[in-house]
């Protein structure tokens, strides 16, 4: 067991280095700069925390912080150095634990963290030991779904905007996949952003922008339809009020241009990197596990072994596991807030998916349905499962394999 605890209370330039002891009495506070130099300071003061043992090392004091995407934090797991992260939720509520008087300062903020671990050693566990690939993939796959995200709102402004002066084109695709994120809907908005010009096109023309923009079906249909859309008799605003929404039209058109292709870019990225990891075949052989949903997965889940040693824990951090509450007579099962809200929203869309392309999913959704379950409570069912086959799966190296899992 160790004798001392510490803390980092992190800050722009100086951060505060707190030990405590056994008896959470402070025995040594620095104040050092997140630099080459400030680590080392740090990792120096451990080694002489006890120099005249030679059973003792550094790496037996565990060392708290907030924020574990600091650079400081890398440099001091680089070393070899355990880190472990405190949520500031659970600072703030142990603030308050020792004295009715609250006060705030650095050098406090890094006692009390050293303190939550030197009070709560078997609960607080040091960061994974992810490896350098897959946070790299973690970070693609991150910067797409901001990405992505991104994109769907410039489409939620444009479309908005639409409404105000051009309903058809708002319209126009409003039932196909992905809307005016389209390749089609922004090359034909582009070339007519406002509805004269719009019922001025031709056929042919329509047919030539939707083949530019990379359709090759019904290409026929698709013109013919929108020449009908386009020409058919609609509310306008003035000539000049109308011309002008049309150059509005052209900014939010390339903003959502930017964000489009930014996020191609960004899922092509990411599905090149994460194809070159072990755990790659294993996630794209389950059911609905594109390459983007697989690496968003994997960004949140990592590939450290001994992170979640059981898939009851791999489904308590995505949140879909269930919390009991219970007093006296009260009894109740709700689900679970507090979680990787990340991971909970891809698990949430992975089992959606697999409704459609997994017999043994679809067969669960519905069980759970006519037991009374409803729409929500359902697809966490069917992420459990999902979740509970990835983590067999990882730990012993298979494939996914339906038969298997659903053989009940």
């Amino acid at each position: 067991m160790s004798q001392w605890w510490a803390g980092i209370d992190w800050s722009w330039g100086l951060q505060d280095f707190v030990v405590i002891d056994r008896d959470g009495a402070s025995v040594l506070h620095l104040r050092v700069e997140e630099s080459p130099e400030g680590v080392t300071q740090i990792l120096n003061a451990l080694r002489g925390l006890n120099p005249t043992s030679h059973r003792f090392s550094r790496r037996q004091v565990p060392i708290a912080i907030e924020d574990g995407n600091r650079l400081v934090v890398t440099e001091l797991r680089r070393h070899r150095q355990p880190v472990i992260v405190i949520p500031p939720a659970v600072t703030a509520r142990y603030r308050g634990r020792h004295t009715a008087a609250v006060s705030k300062s650095d050098r406090g903020d890094a006692e009390l963290l050293a303190d939550i671990i030197r009070q709560n050693p078997a609960r607080r566990r040091p960061l994974p030991e992810t490896s350098d690939h897959a946070q790299a993939i973690a970070v693609l796959a991150r910067a797409q779904d901001v990405s992505a995200d991104t994109a769907r709102r410039a489409m939620i402004r444009l479309r908005s905007h639409l409404g105000m002066y051009f309903p058809a084109a708002a319209d126009a695709w409003s039932g196909m996949q992905h809307g005016l994120r389209r390749a089609e809907a922004r090359a034909v908005l582009a070339l007519a952003p406002t509805p004269r010009q719009a019922a001025a096109l031709t056929k042919r023309v329509l047919y030539d922008t939707l083949a530019a923009a990379g359709r090759t079906r019904l290409l026929d249909q698709e013109a013919a339809r929108l020449r009908a859309l386009f020409t058919a008799p609609q509310l306008r605003q003035q000539p000049k009020t109308e011309a002008a929404m049309g150059e509005r039209t052209r900014l939010h058109l390339a903003e959502l241009d930017a964000a489009c292709r930014q996020a191609e870019l960004m899922a092509t990225q990411t599905d090149t990197a994460f194809s070159s990891h072990p755990h790659y075949a294993i996630y794209r052989s389950f059911p609905a596990c594109g390459p983007r949903l697989s690496a968003r997965l994997f960004a949140e889940i990592g590939d450290d072994p001994a992170r979640f040693p059981t898939a009851k824990g791999l489904r308590a951090y995505a949140g879909t596991a269930p919390i009991t509450w219970s007093s006296g007579r009260s009894h109740a099962v709700v689900h679970r807030s507090v979680c990787n809200r990340a991971l909970k929203r891809a698990a949430h869309q992975w089992a959606f998916a697999s409704l459609t392309r997994s017999h043994g999913c679809r067969a669960l959704y519905d069980a759970r349905r006519e037991h009374g379950d409803g729409y929500a409570a359902a697809l966490r069912h069917v992420s459990n499962r999902l979740l509970s086959g990835l983590h067999h799966c990882l730990r012993t190296g298979q494939l996914f394999d339906e038969a298997e899992m659903f053989r009940t």
